[in-house]
């Protein structure tokens, strides 16, 4: 399960939005530091085509994929030094997959703290990238003197020129997740090296970012304006404007109800579908399908991964012993009514080791062990 953790300053609506995409669990207080403990929840994926092959097998059980969210509670000028409850905060944000920053963009009176979402963003990269210069400093002596007195290590010899690059980025004040874009795994060899060295070493902006920028319920109109300068600041990141006081109040009703309220305020389909989909392009996953009477099941993947990669996501057996996929696209099994269906047609595709998995794939895996 891949998780995602929410970074700010004190009351830049964290805890609500996790209590919008978790539905609830979270103490939301006008003052800093309510969360000193790290909030850990799980939210279902919503997934329409899941539903409608459950529908289709008649299927006893439906099982979509889920996202961890972890609210981490806010930073503070000064947190990469210790200040407010820093060493901690940090520590947690070591553990996620990736970085999701909420920017607060609304003012209240009644709420201590800027409402400009470039100066928080401001001081909560300048802290992440602080602890991580401070990191890299501390080990990167040893790692050296222990390269060169393994020359023949290659893979050592690879982490320290990485641990070189990394500091002369830190040392400038840039972020890692700014020198080596999420993009440049796929455009550049020596970042994807780089960041395959560094991944022992945790470090806090080696990870994929996005923002949410926490509007007022009367700033909605003006999403788009309002973040665009994240967008400039933050190039290649995906930004997502949302009303997140309005979004926690939404969670806390059921179906119909839920759908009538954003519907009434325009919120479209809600935070968590919105989020979802926004978290998931980060990270580059897909979601592969199975389907069968006793259960519909959704499970992600990275683009990219083969089948005998995905067969794994179900069980290590499937993917030791794979001997062959069975693939239809989903929307072309709903079509043709049934897997039988598929199979009598001679629609069902035999795919080898070598199989890209695709998006909205529905498959049965053929294995021996």
């Amino acid at each position: 399960m891949e998780r995602f953790g929410f970074v700010g300053l004190p009351n830049a609506g964290k805890s609500s939005l996790f209590n919008s995409l978790a539905g609830g669990g979270a103490l939301a207080a006008p003052y800093a530091f309510a969360t000193t403990d790290p909030n850990v929840g799980a939210a279902r994926v919503p997934d329409p085509r899941l539903d409608a092959l459950a529908e289709m097998s008649g299927s006893k059980k439906v099982v979509p994929t889920t996202t961890e969210f972890i609210d981490i509670g806010g930073l503070v000028e000064g947190a990469s030094k210790g200040e407010g409850l820093g060493n901690r905060f940090l520590a947690g944000i070591r553990e996620v997959d990736a970085i999701v920053f909420v920017l607060r963009a609304f003012s209240d009176a009644d709420v201590p703290g800027p409402a400009d979402p470039l100066e928080h963003l401001r001081i909560v990269e300048t802290e992440l990238t602080l602890a991580d210069l401070e990191s890299v400093e501390s080990r990167i002596d040893r790692r050296r003197k222990a390269s060169r007195s393994q020359p023949s290590d290659t893979a050592l010899a690879k982490e320290v020129a990485a641990l070189d690059a990394a500091l002369e980025h830190l040392a400038a004040g840039t972020p890692l997740y700014r020198a080596w874009p999420l993009g440049a795994v796929f455009d550049g060899p020596d970042e994807d090296l780089h960041r395959t060295a560094l991944r022992s070493h945790f470090l806090l902006t080696d990870k994929p970012v996005m923002a949410v920028l926490n509007l007022g319920e009367d700033q909605l109109d003006a999403a788009t304006e309002l973040a665009a300068p994240i967008e400039a600041e933050l190039p290649g990141a995906t930004v997502l404007p949302l009303c997140v006081q309005l979004e926690a109040e939404a969670a806390q009703l059921a179906g119909a109800e839920r759908t009538e309220l954003l519907e009434g305020l325009g919120l479209g389909e809600g935070a968590l579908e919105r989020f979802v989909a926004a978290a998931h392009g980060l990270l580059g996953l897909c979601t592969f399908l199975t389907t069968g009477e006793k259960e519909s099941r959704a499970w992600t993947f990275r683009a990219g991964w083969r089948a005998p990669q995905c067969a794994g996501r179900i069980h290590t057996d499937f993917e030791r012993g794979f001997i062959r996929a069975e693939v239809i696209d989903w929307a072309e099994l709903l079509d043709l009514g049934s897997w039988s269906a598929a199979r009598d047609a001679g629609r069902l595709r035999v795919e080898g080791k070598d199989y890209p998995m695709r998006d909205g794939d529905v498959v049965e895996f053929r294995f021996n062990v």
